[in-house]
């Protein structure tokens, strides 16, 4: 028989309650413990209005739950799933999203269902989902509560084991035990602070993403439909600023613009929602949605900065440096919200704790365990994106310097790229399906590439040249730099001129 176990999970966030999910069990009790308000007592239609959540910053900006979460929701969570639905979020299949060039030789697999994003505003998923784990038998939530502090003994090793937190709640502090901590407070927990306090430093990686969101909400207008997919794609990236549209549920919708950091110019300015308008309207991927006779704005815009990736090193000279405290979500890998992964990867952490606890009853291995899944599991992604944010760093630094000329070493990577890789996407339906599957996490993220039969293709593909490729090239997706400028009336040289004096 299960000994009584209590867990204490910090955040009721997407982070807490994917462990609460995960962790879940006949004779545990499980608390979340979390600073905001408890939700409104009202539909997740109109929580988009009134929720107030501080704690989470990004809480009305765009989001999806990619495939390796939407597979985990409807083999493990099909009624969480199908509440969801019932809420109006929406399930967008492999075969919405094959370019228009493929569509016509498009035939369907069973596997292509299993890539399928499931996208929403975030407070109905954060809303239903809520309202799904408070009514799991043993998890109790406390609401306008603040933990203090963790507490803790130690090994005569050194290690720190954490034994419950300290809390206030209502004014009055107490302490509460537990067998585990699970830490999912997010960007801003304290948690580090705490065992840096206990005497424990974290080795902590941290880069600049180098990027600012920018997202406004929309809702189509009664009685009109979203305009039929085209040739133009709902997302991608014209250097100076890449864009995403996100269909959401009950006919709202929402648009991410994000912007290079050292855009100065353009990133003050479109934070007025005319101006964010202006650009959407000039972008032929997304006009057609924001056309005031088919949709209405339906918020002001909110912006997010001081985006980072950052991966916290739990495990050093293989021994974990605290036992019976877990990290989760961005309080322990937090990755550029570009690349849509954020929720997926406190999904993987969630279910590699719940393994990590079923396969192993002492407190070394379980933490071992626990950070060997989520290393083996999200670091190649991690790594992967990382390098593609330096290499946009680099390429908005380049789009700026009127005397900028690449290297030959340059000119070629951008011609595979562009002549080969997009290309090949674009003509052939076998690699479009394993670049999807990887950019999806069912797969490892250069899996695809590293196939000889799929590098035959690439070098063939490149090989024809662009004249026999024609048909495959992407139409202009927008205005270049300088024309976006001036249809805002802005100064295309001014960020290079402030550039050079802050250098």
């Amino acid at each position: 028989m299960r000994k009584q176990e209590h867990f204490l999970i910090i955040g009721a966030g997407i982070a807490g309650l994917n462990a609460a999910l995960a962790l879940n069990a006949k004779g545990r009790t499980l608390t979340l413990i979390e600073k905001d308000s408890p939700p409104p007592n009202t539909t997740a239609d109109e929580a988009f209005e009134v929720w107030e959540r501080k704690g989470v910053g990004h809480l009305r900006h765009s989001h999806a739950f990619l495939a390796r979460l939407y597979l985990l929701l409807r083999n493990s969570y099909p009624d969480l799933l199908q509440l969801l639905l019932d809420a109006g979020c929406r399930e967008l299949r492999f075969a919405d999203g094959v370019p228009e060039s493929l569509r016509d030789i498009y035939q369907s697999i069973p596997k292509d269902e299993d890539l399928t994003i499931l996208t929403s505003r975030r407070t109905t998923l954060e809303f239903v989902m809520r309202r799904y784990v408070a009514n799991l038998e043993g998890v109790h939530f406390l609401t306008d509560a603040r933990v203090k502090d963790l507490m803790h003994d130690k090994k005569p090793d050194g290690t720190l084991v954490v034994k419950g937190v300290l809390l206030e709640q209502a004014g009055e502090t107490q302490t509460i035990a537990a067998n585990i901590v699970i830490d999912a407070a997010g960007k801003n927990g304290l948690g580090m602070d705490w065992l840096k306090k206990a005497g424990i430093d974290v080795r902590t990686e941290i880069e600049n993403a180098g990027i600012l969101y920018f997202t406004r909400h929309y809702r189509l207008k009664p009685g009109r439909e979203e305009p039929p997919r085209g040739k133009f794609p709902g997302a991608a990236d014209l250097g100076y600023i890449k864009y995403g549209l996100f269909p959401g549920d009950n006919g709202c919708f929402s648009i991410t613009l994000a912007v290079p950091e050292i855009e100065v110019e353009i990133r003050r300015t479109i934070i007025r929602p005319e101006n964010f308008d202006k650009i959407c309207a000039n972008i032929p991927g997304i006009s057609q949605w924001i056309d005031p006779n088919r949709s209405d704005a339906k918020s002001r815009v909110f912006g997010m900065g001081e985006l980072v990736s950052q991966w916290r090193h739990m495990v050093e000279d293989d021994k974990p440096i605290v036992e019976n405290y877990f990290p989760m979500g961005d309080n322990l890998i937090r990755s550029n919200p570009l690349y849509g992964r954020g929720c997926s990867f406190a999904a993987i952490q969630a279910q590699g704790l719940a393994e990590a606890l079923s396969l192993h009853s002492d407190t070394t291995k379980q933490a071992l365990h626990y950070y060997m899944v989520a290393t083996r599991e999200i670091r190649p992604f991690y790594d992967a994106m990382r390098k593609q944010d330096q290499a946009s760093i680099r390429r908005a630094a380049h789009d700026l310097d009127p005397n900028y000329t690449p290297g030959l070493k340059a000119r070629i990577m951008k011609s595979f790229v562009t002549d080969a890789v997009e290309i090949a996407i674009r003509s052939d339906l076998a690699i479009f399906r394993q670049v999807m599957a990887s950019f999806h996490m069912i797969d490892h993220p250069t899996a695809w590439l590293k196939k000889p039969r799929n590098m035959f293709k690439l070098f063939s593909t490149w090989i024809k040249g662009k004249k026999r490729n024609q048909k495959y090239y992407m139409p202009k997706l927008g205005p270049n730099r300088t024309e976006m400028f001036l249809l805002l009336e802005l100064s295309p040289d001014a960020d290079w001129e402030h550039y050079n004096r802050a250098a």
